[in-house]
């Protein structure tokens, strides 16, 4: 039995009135903002935790610790499912919000624990001569982090930062789950009304697979720009 492909069922309006070609490219900008502002609260929570789990306060270092144990050890599914369903009966303010920011906050909170990881340990790869030489110039904590510390391990951690980063794309497929218009949701949806789940499914693989290579190329590209010769990543 010979399989006919059937690449026009793109040109093919569904029962909305719009082409599934439209809806694709509608569903792949879903997918992309919710995975841009996922990495955006990832970046600025992972990072502050990261930090605080470095200090010599032990009361930051256990609040740093907490957060990133929390939510790096509960499924990025069932989490979505708390933000969706438990946290807004629980706090009923939150009850107008819409599912988006929910779906953002869930999986930036749950790639936050696995960048704080990656914080920490660029700052420990530091020697302790840099920070010590930091304050013996007279600059505050704070400043030591802002100007010393905290410029070399930023260039240090971009290999695995583009990983999440990458990861993250890949992660707001679970949006389908509260009903976010993104890809998955698409190609479920569409494969269900068409019978075509071969075109369907390639076609979302394709974006998938386009949007993380240019994730990685433009890390690559930041990286080579930053880079610090002896350190990692940095060549010779």
């Amino acid at each position: 039995m010979t399989f006919t492909w059937n690449w026009q069922i793109f040109l093919q309006q569904n029962g909305g009135g719009q082409t599934y070609l439209s809806w694709l490219m509608s569903a792949w900008g879903w997918t992309l903002a919710v995975a841009s502002c996922s990495l955006l609260v990832a970046l600025l929570v992972g990072s502050l935790m990261g930090i605080l789990r470095t200090t010599p306060n032990k009361a930051l270092v256990l609040l740093g610790n907490a957060w990133t144990e929390l939510f790096r050890n509960i499924p990025l599914l069932v989490q979505v499912f708390l933000w969706y369903h438990v946290i807004p009966s629980i706090f009923l303010s939150l009850r107008a919000v819409p599912s988006f920011v929910l779906v953002v906050f869930a999986l930036g909170f749950f790639t936050s624990s696995r960048i704080s990881e990656q914080i920490k340990a660029g700052i420990q790869s530091l020697s302790q001569g840099q920070r010590h030489a930091g304050l013996a110039l007279g600059l505050t904590l704070p400043q030591t982090y802002r100007y010393v510390l905290l410029p070399m391990a930023f260039r240090i951690v971009i290999p695995p930062l583009t990983s999440e980063s990458m990861n993250i794309i890949k992660n707001s497929s679970v949006a389908f789950a509260v009903s976010i218009a993104e890809l998955t949701m698409f190609a479920m949806q569409a494969q269900e009304e068409t019978s075509r789940g071969i075109e369907i499914y390639l076609a979302v693989t394709a974006l998938y697979f386009v949007s993380a290579f240019a994730v990685n190329r433009v890390a690559l590209l930041v990286e080579s720009r930053v880079q610090v010769p002896g350190m990692i990543g940095g060549g010779k």
